[in-house]
């Protein structure tokens, strides 16, 4: 591991007995009991995330909202202060970048949260499409970002933040104190459950997440590696960037419509994405369920009365419903739910059905 970067809660993993794994170059948690006790703990209660290796840039000067309004698909210019969207980087083939969120600091700064296997490329893009009038700045190796997620969250932060929680609605952040370090509270995450995200300081990272693993009467959260929450985040049918998106992937494909403004257009990519759009999609993203014993691996093939028609794209057995699930792209006609299709598992067919996603609705 000594070769890869590490977060700066990388002793505390090691303490608490993590099994590490290189994850985007990083040397990250995949568990550090089980991933299905973990991944039930988020469902139920709450558990704990280092997600520091992902990336923070910021656009900053009186060109920061116009530019950033062209590099991501999302509506930027009417994004009040204090407020997240999520959307997408899309190159002028239409394709997918990085998918994003985009917070609104203020009139004249935002900063965008990007996938860490992106983080340099996404870096490079967002400079040569930025404006003379906006300043880019990669705060990532200066930000540590720690996600409490799981429907005790917002009572598990509580005991530890002198924020009030109630009022802060999904998709919004406020600046506070949690365990004494200043930090960025955002109700946002990425395990389909309610929680937050807390951007802090990188050098205050261990007092925060030995805060908010601190017990009481209230109980703790349990920490969750990576394993978790990816079992987590394909319940919710949350797109992961390398398996559902990629440079060659429309949004519109992967059934991202409501994070686009197509029809307002004015980013880089709107009018090739536009133009696939009236050419018709070739493919969809669909979610299916298994219906006989086995495991949907991504880059399975997908087949439907002994024909090839896609691929898998992620797979794995859901905890909270006992089943295999899994999603893949299809030919539009085979991506509507209840369409029956086959993965094809060392060799053998294995009936699967399409359904309405996200698996599991959110909890909290």
């Amino acid at each position: 591991m000594s070769e890869l970067r590490r977060t700066p809660l990388h002793a505390s993993h090691q303490r608490l007995g993590a099994r590490l794994v290189e994850f985007a170059g990083y040397a990250m948690p995949v568990q550090y009991t089980s991933i299905v006790e973990e991944h039930r703990a988020v469902r139920e209660r709450a558990g704990l995330f280092d997600v520091s290796h992902m990336g923070q840039i910021h656009l900053i000067g009186p060109g920061a909202v116009a530019s950033t309004e062209r590099l991501v698909t999302c509506p930027v210019a009417s994004l009040g202060e204090g407020r997240v969207r999520y959307g997408c980087l899309c190159n002028e083939a239409g394709g997918v970048v990085d998918d994003v969120t985009v917070h609104r600091v203020s009139a004249e700064e935002l900063f965008l949260c990007v996938n860490a296997a992106n983080r340099e490329k996404d870096v490079a893009w967002i400079e040569a499409h930025a404006g003379p009038e906006a300043r880019v700045e990669d705060r990532s190796d200066a930000t540590a970002l720690i996600a409490l997620q799981g429907p005790a969250s917002e009572a598990l932060l509580s005991r530890v933040c002198e924020t009030p929680l109630a009022s802060l609605r999904r998709f919004r952040f406020v600046d506070g104190k949690v365990a004494g370090v200043p930090t960025r509270i955002a109700r946002t995450g990425y395990t389909g459950s309610d929680g937050f995200e807390l951007y802090a300081p990188a050098d205050r990272a261990e007092a925060l997440w030995d805060g908010l693993l601190e017990g009481g009467e209230a109980g703790a959260p349990v920490p969750a590696g990576l394993g978790a929450r990816d079992t987590l985040r394909l319940e919710a049918a949350l797109p992961l960037y390398g398996h559902e998106l990629d440079d060659d992937t429309s949004p519109l494909e992967a059934r991202l419509d409501r994070f686009v403004k197509l029809d307002a257009g004015g980013f880089i990519g709107a009018e090739a994405i536009a133009k696939r759009r009236a050419a018709g999609h070739p493919r969809l993203l669909a979610g299916f369920v298994l219906e006989e014993r086995g495991v949907a691996r991504a880059g399975y093939e997908i087949a439907a009365q002994g024909e090839g028609v896609g691929v898998v794209t992620s797979g794995a057995p859901s905890p909270t419903l006992g089943k295999s699930i899994g999603l893949g792209y299809v030919p539009p006609r085979r991506a509507e739910p209840g369409t029956a299709l086959e993965v094809r598992i060392r060799g053998r067919g294995v009936k699967a059905r399409v359904v309405d996603t996200p698996f599991v609705r959110s909890s909290g």
